[in-house]
């Protein structure tokens, strides 16, 4: 056992009993062979094994299963080991265990700063954090540890120190480390907690690039949470995203005004993925509330729109069309895009023939012309009728299907060895090395083959 083998293992999870798969196995009854896995270098294993014990009270063995992980020195395993302490009461052994990796990257600076901030020891969190301001994911540790400590305003110059007066980014990776537009959100966070409500929303406005993050736009947020619908209304007009359109139309939602929140995905965009995502979550917003029949009109017209048949759009539209009993109707436009495409159907939308058949009572039928299908013989088509069998109680043909593919679908065909109860046959699927990548020594000089 070492360290880069658990990382990689661990990243990858290649030749490895996966998270999920974890949780299956104990969910089914089999901890022995969870506990058995995890003396064996399954790290996933000894982790969720650790945990059970913990929460039996036998938390001496389980910091030994984690001993050996511990030792290799990977920060993942003492992480882990840290958050069992922890949870246990037992802070002042976590700090002690996490201290020596806080030096080591920001990962593990990041979980050491907030471990000492929640255990009384918020001064200390705050001049390790203050130090790694130049990284975003730092200075957002920073900022969220120190609510509370009196330290606003200096933390608020720290940022604002990194705001430039005279510069205009020409895009959103301009600027080198800690980037304006997170800097001005983190002191607009801080504004806001001061009940500085106007600075913060002044400030979010001149932002020039980064506006959304995972799809939250943190000036619509911040209106929303303060009552200020018009602002957000005024706003979510003009938003390029749609993501200031979608937090107003949740607002509406959540306060009963479903009519209201429809009118707003309604109103035309300035922005192709405005239009897109908005008649998406039209779509999603209809059938929350039995609009079933209207939420597939929605779909209907984006995908029939310019460039609009996306597979994931075309996806959307066939699950509504199955979840609303209109399974064949689904089939009847895939039979109309591929019409369009002179007869051919790749598989990302063949595959949604095969559920809407098999919705329809033709599972046999949709088998057969998978098999015949140009991409038939192909591992992702492997896991898509091994699905389908398995939906409908079938899953040793399911396992048959995907032996000839193992390696490309050896999660899959775990899974369902595991509901068969061929524990060990899985385990052995699972375990199964995929050859590392070589990755090629960096010379400084431009590629022109992967990775560039």
């Amino acid at each position: 056992m070492d360290a880069a083998d658990l990382d990689y293992r661990a990243r990858t999870l290649s030749g490895c009993i996966p998270p999920l798969l974890v949780s299956r196995l104990v969910e089914l009854g089999h901890e022995k062979e969870v506990e058995f896995q995890a003396g064996r270098g399954e790290w996933f294993c000894a982790r969720e094994w650790a945990r059970m014990l913990g929460d039996q009270g036998r938390q001496a063995e389980a910091l030994e299963v984690l001993a050996p992980y511990v030792a290799t020195g990977w920060w993942p395993a003492a992480r882990a080991q840290a958050e069992l302490l922890e949870s246990w009461g037992r802070a002042e052994e976590a700090i002690a265990l996490a201290r020596p990796y806080a030096q080591a990257e920001r990962l593990s600076l990041e979980f050491f700063g907030r471990l000492l901030a929640r255990h009384g020891r918020q001064d200390e969190a705050l001049v390790l954090l203050s130090a790694g301001i130049e990284d975003w994911f730092l200075a957002t540790a920073l900022v969220e540890v120190s609510e509370g400590a009196g330290r606003d305003e200096d933390i608020a110059a720290l940022l604002a120190a990194r705001i430039p007066a005279d510069h205009r980014c020409d895009g959103p990776w301009c600027c080198p480390g800690l980037d304006p537009d997170t800097a001005i959100g983190l002191v607009a966070v801080i504004r806001e907690r001061q009940g500085r409500i106007d600075e913060a929303i002044a400030l979010l406005h001149t932002r020039q690039h980064i506006t959304s993050v995972n799809n939250h736009d943190q000036l619509a947020d911040l209106l929303a949470r303060h009552n200020r619908i018009e602002e957000l209304r005024e706003y979510a007009a003009s938003e390029y995203h749609g993501h200031a359109a979608q937090r107003l139309a949740e607002v509406l939602e959540e306060r009963g005004d479903v009519e209201g929140a429809i009118a707003v995905y309604r109103q035309p965009g300035d922005s192709p993925a405005r239009q897109c995502h908005g008649s998406v979550q039209l779509a999603q917003l209809l059938a929350r509330h039995g609009r079933g029949d209207e939420a597939i009109e929605v779909m209907r017209m984006l995908a029939d729109s310019p460039g609009g048949a996306e597979d994931w759009i075309v996806d959307m539209l066939c699950t509504l069309y199955a979840d609303h009993g209109r399974a064949r109707d689904g089939l009847a436009y895939l039979d109309t895009l591929k019409a369009r495409r002179d007869g051919e159907e790749e598989w990302d939308f063949f595959r949604m023939r095969l559920q809407l058949m098999a919705d329809c009572g033709l599972l046999d039928e949709a088998i057969a012309q998978a098999r015949v299908h140009p991409e038939g013989d192909t591992s992702y088509a492997a896991w898509t009728i091994s699905d389908l069998l398995a939906e409908t109680g079938r899953t040793e043909e399911a396992v048959a299907v995907l032996q000839a593919h193992a390696l490309a679908n050896c999660g899959s065909l775990a899974r369902h060895l595991i509901d068969l109860g061929r524990i060990k046959d899985a385990v052995a699927v699972l375990q199964q090395r995929k050859p590392e990548p070589v990755v090629p020594v960096r010379t400084g000089a431009f590629s022109t083959e992967p990775p560039f």
